[in-house]
């Protein structure tokens, strides 16, 4: 008696999944080939098929090597070709308006198609060099005075160094993060906090990555998760994390006290938590304030800028957050606010409640950062 092994089924999710990858690297492939070698440039024969076939190469290089998961060497050459062509998609659109002007000013074709084409690829490889440097040299400092009213004037003064989104990942960039650390160390903060996305990749991947965070000095160091350490097992680098001497802000809080003042710092898990199959985790702002006072003036450490509505509720006076990398390559900031309610800086929410979004230290998938700098922040709170 002979047995039929089963067909692997092929699920809706995956399918869906597939045709809106081949749409958008189909979209983000053709749009500058199209802009780069148009058929009015009337280039010599063998160019735009062969362009055409070397653009379409890349594109399914780049699928290929996005659905190729665990591989470092594959996340580097996808990430690199995800970030160039996002960067020649999105400023072949804009060199439509250098291609009307030239069209007014009565330049006919061949000759304004090619102005174009020359314009464009110095564009794309001018901007493409300015957001790896970007990217990978060590954040500038941001200062930025945060004046609290309720903050008591013992902790006028007080300076907090804002860490987040290092995503240390397939590049190894320990020498990096090694050059980072020691610029914290050197604004000689009171508080040094770690908003979340340290690491793309388990705590046992990255840790050589993440190990100078250990050597960050700080008289306190809170640290809270961010939605990418639930992709690859957030309890490892809360452990981790533990380990390097740093306080981890689970849905709970720490207080300050100066000459008879107090200070709550408050953190909760990352509002993605409760939905990652980690059990035990899920962001509660309720159980981490649950036991201070009322007039204590709370500093929450929340992942996204998006529970500052919920901050706002329970009377929080500064919320501190990443998540947004303030767009990296820019035009990219114009999705990101459709999803969060600040993209930078510092912002008024009702009539106490302040937030601080950095733009972050680090960069997810793409090594570049284009018009989105990266950053340490160092906050001095000031009392009214």
């Amino acid at each position: 008696m002979t047995t039929t092994a089963a067909r692997p089924r092929v699920s809706v999710r995956r399918v869906v999944f597939t045709l809106v990858l081949v749409s958008i690297t189909t979209l983000l492939f053709w749009v500058p080939w199209a802009g780069l070698f148009p058929e009015s440039a009337q280039w010599p024969a063998p160019v735009r098929p062969l362009t055409g076939l070397l653009f379409a190469a890349a594109g399914l290089t780049m699928m290929a090597l996005i659905v190729r998961r665990g591989s470092d060497r594959a996340a580097r050459v996808s990430h690199f070709l995800l970030g160039f062509i996002w960067i020649a998609f999105a400023w072949t659109l804009l060199t439509h308006v250098l291609r009307l002007g030239l069209l007014v000013s009565g330049v006919d074709d061949p000759l304004r198609s090619r102005i174009v084409t020359v314009v464009l690829a110095a564009i794309i490889v001018v901007v493409t060099a300015y957001g790896v440097y970007e990217a990978m040299r060590v954040p500038r400092i941001k200062r930025v005075d945060v004046p609290l009213p309720r903050l008591d004037p013992a902790f006028d003064g007080l300076k907090i160094a804002v860490i987040t989104d290092t995503h240390y990942g397939a590049i190894d960039r320990s020498g990096w993060s090694r050059r980072m650390v020691d610029a914290v160390n050197s604004l000689r903060a009171d508080v040094a906090v770690h908003v979340g996305d340290i690491a793309d990749g388990t705590a046992e991947q990255r840790r050589t990555q993440a190990a100078p965070l250990a050597d960050v000095l700080a008289p306190h160091r809170f640290y809270v998760t961010g939605n990418h350490e639930y992709y690859s097992n957030a309890q490892g680098w809360l452990e981790l994390m533990g380990s390097f001497g740093w306080t981890l802000l689970r849905n709970e809080h720490r207080v300050l006290e100066r000459d008879g003042a107090r200070l709550v710092f408050a953190g909760v898990d990352d509002v993605t938590a409760s939905h990652s199959g980690e059990a035990g985790h899920g962001a509660d702002l309720d159980a981490a304030l649950l036991g201070t006072r009322g007039g204590d003036p709370v500093v929450l450490l929340a992942h996204q800028p998006s529970e500052i509505s919920k901050a706002v509720t329970a009377g929080v006076d500064l919320q501190l957050s990443g998540h947004t990398h303030g767009g990296q390559i820019w035009p990219f900031h114009l999705l990101v606010k459709l999803q969060q309610p600040v993209l930078a800086g510092l912002s008024a929410h009702g009539d106490r409640t302040r937030l601080y979004t950095s733009r972050g230290a680090g960069f997810w998938g793409p090594p570049m950062r284009v018009f989105a700098p990266s950053e340490i922040s160092l906050l001095t709170l000031r009392a009214g």
